[in-house]
């Protein structure tokens, strides 16, 4: 076995770890400076953002502790079968590598995964002395987040979460028929049962005492999952669907959406119909109406279908139920103005506080910060009509991006 140095181990497991999508953001143009022109990269590895409760956005290390694993899912770039460079650090390089980085106001956290080395208990027990050592020996106080291995003992993910912020369990694919196609070695109800205990896990520890004392902390960022899109043939209906069912069952804080690439020698897998990066962006617009737009899964993508690429799902909706439209802004009810193109949550807020005081204008939304040219044809107010601009024809036209000539070489 090659002997590799921690700056070739670094290079090899922050790599591996960009195929976890449960810090990182989505649909952002692919830029770098490897070339030597400009500074910076959109998206590499290594480094990657997430949100506190109070708002602060803060930088992770995101890594594996190990690319080996004795699983060999088919979309995994890093099964049991595939070619990839294998790297493992140890406990104390990861411990050591958390602490330099901070000390150097690289990152003020830690986001941690890993490949399954001998069995999940092993390899759970790794990354929980990771974090007890973070915390006990090192005195770390920064962000923490650990995912976990449903597979691994109970008793594992209980103490993971008292030295966590957050825990992160893959349900992997959309749908239990494709899991057990594509990852054999995993169990759909194994996976549940695990988000079922954190869940459990996390409700005991908010709940005082008889004596008025509460237990110690478990995971208070929550949990979160990733579910891997193009990988079967579930549809966006389908995913969303499940989503929401994530979501009532297990109060997940997110559903974060991993856009399947293609991996050579996966020849069970579906090939591409969509685009891949496209797609993972509307799934998360929508996931987002459903979480604070008051929206079903089933409104956005009705009969399971597929949904818009070209224009956002919100418009897309709205293109589709015009007989709701237009809405009067200054009588119009808060659910009725969430799904109004172009007006936000914050901007909804605002709407409704303004109006307690007096009737708006259509200057008013500007100020407000509104979306106006999204949502000109489907709002009425003093200043503003949409005449016929709500049924026109060619409205959605108005929205979608020009066509574009294909090359043909």
């Amino acid at each position: 076995m090659v002997k590799r140095t921690l700056t070739d181990k670094l290079a090899i497991l922050a790599d591996a770890a960009k195929y976890d999508a449960s810090c990182a953001s989505s649909g952002g143009q692919r830029r770098n400076s490897k070339d030597g022109k400009g500074l910076g990269s959109a998206g590499g590895s290594g480094i990657c953002h997430a949100y506190t409760p109070d708002g602060r956005c803060i930088s992770l290390l995101k890594i594996l502790m190990t690319n080996f694993c004795i699983y060999d899912c088919a979309y995994c770039v890093n099964r049991a079968s595939s070619r990839a460079e294998r790297a493992r650090f140890t406990v104390e390089e990861v411990t050591r590598l958390t602490i330099e980085f901070y000390r150097r106001n690289y990152i003020e956290g830690l986001f941690l995964s890993s490949g399954i080395i001998r069995s999940p208990d092993d390899t759970m027990a790794d990354m929980v002395r990771i974090a007890r050592t973070l915390r006990e020996q090192e005195n770390f106080r920064g962000y923490i987040h650990l995912k976990t291995i449903p597979d691994a003992s109970p008793e594992l993910i209980a103490e993971a979460g008292i030295w966590a912020d957050r825990l992160s369990i893959n349900v992997e694919l959309p749908t239990e028929t494709a899991l057990s196609q594509l990852a054999p070695e995993k169990s759909a109800r194994t996976i549940r049962s695990a988000m079922a205990d954190v869940k459990t896990r996390r409700e005991a520890s908010r709940e005082r005492s008889h004596r008025g004392t509460r237990p110690r902390a478990f995971a208070p960022a929550g949990q979160s999952t990733q579910m891997i899109v193009g990988a079967d043939a579930a549809t966006d209906g389908q995913i969303l669907g499940n989503a929401a069912s994530l979501y009532g069952d297990f109060r997940l804080r997110r559903v974060y959406y991993s856009a399947f690439s293609p991996i050579p020698d996966a020849s069970r897998l579906l090939p591409l119909k969509r685009p891949p990066l496209i797609r993972e962006h509307r799934l998360y617009q929508a996931d987002w109406l459903m979480r604070f737009y008051g929206f079903e899964a089933q409104e956005i993508a009705p009969q399971g279908g597929m949904l818009d690429l070209e224009i956002d799902p919100k418009l897309a909706w709205a293109l589709a139920h015009r007989e709701m439209f237009p809405v009067d802004v200054n009588r119009a009810p808060r659910e009725l103005l969430l799904r109004v193109p172009g007006f936000g949550t914050r901007s909804v807020d605002r709407i409704i506080a303004a109006r307690r005081h007096r009737s708006l204008r259509y200057e008013d939304l500007l100020r407000i910060g509104c979306v106006l040219r999204n949502a000109q044809p489907f709002i009425t107010l003093p200043g503003w009509s949409p005449r016929a601009l709500t049924d026109s024809a060619d409205l959605r036209a108005r929205f979608a991006p020009p066509p574009e000539q294909l090359s043909l070489f």
